[in-house]
């Protein structure tokens, strides 16, 4: 008897994976979606610039009801992490643990993590992180900290970025380096004096939360911001796209085509994990486009009628 054969299997389950599952299952293929529960997108307390919820919605909440959607048409989710992809011949080989699927495609949607502070306590994080003590992302939420005391721990091209974008937002803007002193070119140290960015060198620690406040310290004594933006970059989950042989850039990222496919025919890849915006609209409009590619893809190899 032959093993079963997923038309597509779907790593990763943030907007990106969930919103392929829903396209995918609806394009009645056979689909299954790993989950290992550590989306981005959960961590978000409320997102203001989803289109279509104006009051915004938390990023569990949505990541929910995406669920229950890919559920209603079909779409198999299983609370696995994925540790290597092959492709030994026609079909992918994805293996978690001790365990083998076989897929005639895949749609990596597997993200990225954002490298934290040094020495922060994971609860306090992600307590500060909830109450919006702690963010990520100005693009999704720089105006939330319109005219507060915002930090930036950063330093470099990095962080001089980061501490400008946030600077439309407050004039009162502080770059904290997390190591010692700070590492700025003369080009980013102008930068920041004309734009009135203030300058504490590190290290900085003992993080914690005191009224309403997110408090640390630093060279000059310890300090408290209404809240704190991690410049730190981040890491690209891109490992199973290289063990199954896809090119990724010189920062990682999975290099893909206009249809979302990767260097390895039939291996597409989606959201955080592909060079983008890293934003939620961003990775649903990819997974849109790879969704559809796949199904073209698997229309050319097998018939797809009922």
């Amino acid at each position: 008897m032959s093993e079963p054969i997923d038309d597509c299997i779907i790593i990763g389950a943030g907007p990106a994976g969930l919103t392929a599952a829903i396209y995918l299952a609806r394009y009645h293929l056979d689909i299954r979606l790993f989950d290992c529960g550590t989306s981005r997108a959960s961590w978000i307390p409320t997102s203001r610039n989803h289109a279509g919820f104006p009051d915004g919605i938390n990023g569990e909440e949505l990541l929910d009801r995406m669920r229950d959607q890919a559920a209603k048409y079909g779409a198999m989710r299983e609370p696995k992490r994925v540790t290597d992809l092959t492709k030994p011949d026609e079909c992918f080989t994805v293996t978690c643990d001790d365990e083998s699927y076989r897929a005639r495609t895949v749609l990596l949607a597997t993200g990225v993590v954002n490298n934290r502070p040094e020495g922060i306590d994971e609860q306090l994080h992600d307590e500060a992180l909830s109450r919006g003590l702690i963010r990520y992302c100005p693009v999704c939420d720089g105006y939330e900290v319109t005219d507060k005391k915002v930090a930036v721990i950063g330093t470099g091209d990095h962080g001089t970025a980061e501490a400008q974008f946030l600077r439309t937002y407050t004039s009162d803007i502080t770059l904290v380096s997390p190591g010692g002193d700070h590492d700025l070119s003369d080009t980013c140290s102008k930068a920041l004096d004309e734009a009135g960015i203030k300058r504490v060198a590190g290290p900085c620690g003992d993080f914690a939360v005191e009224n309403g406040a997110i408090v640390f310290d630093t060279a000059e004594g310890r300090m408290r911001f209404d809240s704190m933006y991690p410049a730190l970059g981040s890491v690209v989950r891109s490992g199973l796209a290289q063990s199954c042989g896809a090119k990724v850039s010189d920062q990682d990222c999975v290099l893909v085509d206009d249809h979302l496919e990767t260097s390895v025919s039939g291996l597409f890849a989606a959201g955080d994990v592909v060079l983008g915006l890293d934003q939620i609209s961003h990775a649903m409009g990819q997974a849109g486009v790879a969704s559809t590619a796949i199904r073209n893809y698997l229309a050319e190899i097998m018939p797809l009628r009922r």
